[in-house]
């Protein structure tokens, strides 16, 4: 087996012919226009030609043979849904054409035969192979796109079986800790609500990845309006996974609820001020804080409410760590550290 052609988009031919002139006349000829081309005598192991995929086969009528045609057509057979290999047949002048016609298609059923009658113009028989081996990328580019659609279906599937996963859980928390079906909506709409920014702002980030600082950014936009920061975010650019952006950004939220309903930011002159930083140590660390100042005074509350339960648990998942929260009494502070590598 002889091979030529650089990289290409296209894929290489198969010349089958049982003597060598006419195999090395094609071969040459096909290699001139830089197609890729490997040309077997039949003597060699053609089952092994065959197992390499080519684009297009070439087969002359001194090679359709039972045997041949036997292991092309165990071939054919074998290829995928989307795969049709164009087959080029090169028959004598006096071939009986119908009758071969007849019996390649009973051989090869469904298959993409070509048939070009000897002597043939070196440039129709190029233009000819050329034509099917865009052909067979057109296949291949439509092969791409059903796989790449099945990817895409199998990750929104994922995705919203993951984004239920949360609305329930967060339904659940709620309802336990509500006293009232009007408490019950309120808290239950605003997490949907923060849900959905926080959805937002991974999607708009694009990858899989997604900037910390935009999604926090996001999350806290909502308690800066009318030109007054609240909270105040600051940190490095990082970038984080989708689920540690998303879980961030809900602690965000429930930390913040809390500090609306009870902490510093129920009152005019209370302010919250979230912080990260990377490390310096090998393997780095994230760190992420939460400090409340200017409220009420703060004392721990006798019960856990659903907030805090979310934020210790989610934080110490994704972090690797539990978070240390501190009732103090100039306000609540929530302070976690992990590897970073655990958040890409």
């Amino acid at each position: 087996m002889n091979e030529a052609g650089g990289e290409s988009e296209l894929d290489w031919v198969l010349v089958l012919a049982p003597f060598r002139k006419d195999a090395d006349y094609i071969a040459a000829f096909l290699r001139e226009q830089d197609i890729a081309v490997n040309h077997s005598l039949i003597g060699d192991d053609l089952a092994n030609h065959l197992s390499l995929s080519p684009g297009v086969i070439v087969i002359t009528h001194e090679a359709l043979s039972a045997s041949i045609i036997a292991a092309i057509g165990e071939h054919l057979a074998a290829q995928p849904d989307w795969s049709e290999v164009p087959i080029l047949v090169l028959l004598e002048r006096a071939a009986p054409l119908d009758r071969i016609r007849e019996h390649l298609h009973r051989s090869w059923p469904g298959a993409r035969l070509l048939f070009h009658t000897r002597p043939i113009a070196r440039l129709e028989l190029v233009n000819s192979i050329q034509t099917n081996l865009l052909v067979r990328l057109r296949q291949k580019q439509v092969r791409d796109a059903i796989e790449r659609e099945v990817e895409l279906r199998l990750e929104l599937n994922h995705r919203i079986k993951n984004i239920l996963a949360s609305v329930t859980s967060i339904f659940q928390m709620t309802r336990r800790g509500a006293s009232t079906v009007d408490e019950l909506a309120e808290d239950f709409t605003s997490r949907l609500h923060a849900l959905s920014n926080v959805h937002t702002a991974v999607f708009e980030a694009g990858g899989e990845e997604a900037s910390l600082s935009s999604v926090i950014a996001v999350t806290v936009a909502p308690y800066n309006s009318d030109g007054l920061s609240r909270i105040k975010a600051h940190g490095p650019d990082v970038f984080v996974s989708r689920t540690t952006a998303t879980t961030i950004a809900l602690c965000l939220h429930e930390l913040t609820t809390n500090a609306i309903k009870y902490g510093a930011l129920s009152q005019k002159d209370g302010s919250v001020d979230v912080a990260w930083s990377i490390s310096e140590h090998d393997p780095p660390t994230l760190s992420l804080g939460w400090v409340e100042s200017g409220g009420p005074e703060v004392t721990e509350p006798t019960r856990q409410g659903y907030g805090t339960k979310y934020v210790r648990s989610a934080l110490g998942a994704l972090f690797g760590s539990k978070p240390e929260i501190v009732f103090e009494r100039q306000g609540l502070r929530c302070h976690v550290v992990g590897p970073l590598e655990r958040l890409k």
